[in-house]
């Protein structure tokens, strides 16, 4: 007989003390750390133990004995149970401080560097409705919670639009209403589903592979462009094309209407073919005056008033008089490429996508600017002593990496170029910090600029600046 594992324990009274990472919370029993999501500093809460280590535990709260002094009513009615905006509760001055706290605790902790007074972060003007492209997900398992679960709800269809559930991959909860992104995203959401439901289509199954409707992607800019991709993971042309008409009939301020036909295992569209069902094959995004393409690949900050302010701080630490060579890795579209190109003599972008290299040559091409290049590859294979003896050492270094930060291999040729300024653009202070110790031999940080891209979250941005010794 297969001996019973014993029930996690329940812990009463519990002060929540500190923020952690990933937007959880710390409390301390018995000197052992715990790890809670959906709380801040100050409530005072039962915690039920969900997973027990020799070192730490995670746990979630089951009751509130009191709440923190320094704490918002969640606007979201799917706060708690959606997996985003964990800090939708704590105030914004206090993200601000936390985050602050957290790019300032990593490059000192895992960086271990000399570092000069860091610059207080600068917040979103919106904290809500600020984003600029949401993914949802079809699913024909619709999560349940506790509480449903418990009063034993009956719903009338499984079948849910909404965001993957965190630890439960093939689960997908129906989504009302985002706070996320504009009005427009969730009546679109909305109709989609209701139409689905009327007309009989199938969701996606996930473990079985099976179903029609897959994901849904809406894409805005500041300038009033909508796109909508449709991903279906079979051709049905007649319903396929009932739904697209649907949507342009219903929505005419759509002005790219795309779909693409998936059946691969995974959700990644970059590798397939996309269809203009009606409108544009793009939309268009501004910034002083510049016009940048976005396609339904292209990566674009997806806080674009926010990316405005963050690619001044770039311009700013870049300190260009016009003469210089400027090396901008991970260039992405191009878009800081070509944000700065009219303050250099010449911008070098470096991207692996290649559809990414060609959106920036595009960029280039519609703005007038003659005084870029773009090259496509593995940034460790085309950064190398060949390439900087061609092209010309640079006198300063752009790099936004990912957030696994930069290659070994990418480091040692920033090294070998010898650039005068190296302006580091990060989403994960963590892989910047370590990036910074392995350059700290030949360059000091001169400038540390936090920004806040992504309000009621735990992720944050951070632009240093480097200077050669």
């Amino acid at each position: 007989m297969a001996k019973q594992k014993k029930p996690h324990p329940i812990f009463t009274d519990v002060t929540i003390t500190d923020i952690a990472a990933e937007g959880k919370a710390i409390a301390r029993i018995n000197d052992v750390v715990v790890f809670v999501p959906f709380v801040v500093p100050g409530d005072i809460v039962d915690l039920q133990v969900t997973r027990k280590k020799s070192n730490f535990m995670e746990a979630r709260p089951i009751h509130f004995h009191s709440y923190s002094a320094e704490r918002n009513e969640a606007v979201c009615e799917h706060f708690g149970i959606c997996g985003g905006c964990k800090w939708q509760t704590l105030p914004y001055p206090a993200q601000l401080r936390y985050k602050q706290k957290q790019v300032i605790d990593n490059l000192t902790r895992i960086g271990k560097i000399d570092l000069p007074e860091t610059t207080a972060i600068l917040g979103s003007a919106k904290t809500e409705f600020y984003r600029n492209k949401l993914e949802f997900t079809f699913s024909n398992k619709r999560w349940r919670t506790n509480e449903e679960i418990a009063e034993g709800k009956v719903f009338e269809t499984m079948n849910a639009v909404g965001f993957h559930i965190p630890g439960a991959f093939d689960k997908v909860l129906d989504i009302n209403k985002c706070w996320l992104q504009t009005q427009e995203s969730n009546e679109i959401r909305n109709e989609v589903r209701r139409y689905a439901l009327e007309k009989g289509l199938t969701f996606f199954d996930l473990r079985s592979q099976e179903g029609f409707l897959r994901t849904m992607m809406v894409r805005t800019t500041s300038t009033g462009e909508l796109m909508v991709i449709m991903i279906f993971f079979y051709e049905d042309k007649a319903e396929q094309n009932a739904l697209l008409q649907h949507l342009a009939d219903s929505f005419p301020q759509i002005t790219s209407l795309l779909y693409v036909i998936n059946s691969k295992a995974n959700d990644t569209i970059t590798d397939q073919e996309i269809h203009v069902f009606s409108g544009n094959e793009c939309i268009y995004e501004e910034m002083e005056g510049l016009k940048f393409k976005i396609g339904p690949k292209s990566f674009y900050q997806t806080n674009s008033e926010q990316a405005y302010e963050l690619y001044k701080i770039v311009r700013n630490f870049a300190e260009l008089t016009g003469n210089e060579l400027v090396y901008d890795l991970y260039t992405g579209t191009g878009t800081i490429a070509n944000f700065i190109a009219h303050q250099a003599s010449k911008v070098i972008g470096i991207e692996y996508v290649p559809e990414a290299i060609e959106d920036a040559k595009v960029n280039s091409g519609i703005n007038n600017i003659t005084n870029t290049l773009f090259f496509a590859g593995d940034m460790k294979d085309i950064l190398n002593a060949a390439f900087i003896e061609t092209h010309g050492k640079p006198d300063v270094i752009i790099t936004d990496p990912p957030r696994a930060g930069m290659h070994d291999d990418v480091i040692a040729a920033i090294r070998l170029a010898t650039p005068e300024r190296i302006v580091y653009v990060s989403c994960n202070p963590a892989t910047q910090a370590r990036d910074l110790s392995l350059l700290d031999a030949d360059y000091k940080v001169t400038a540390v600029q936090p920004v806040d891209m992504f309000p009621h979250t735990h992720h944050v941005e951070n632009v240093v600046l480097l200077q050669r010794r």
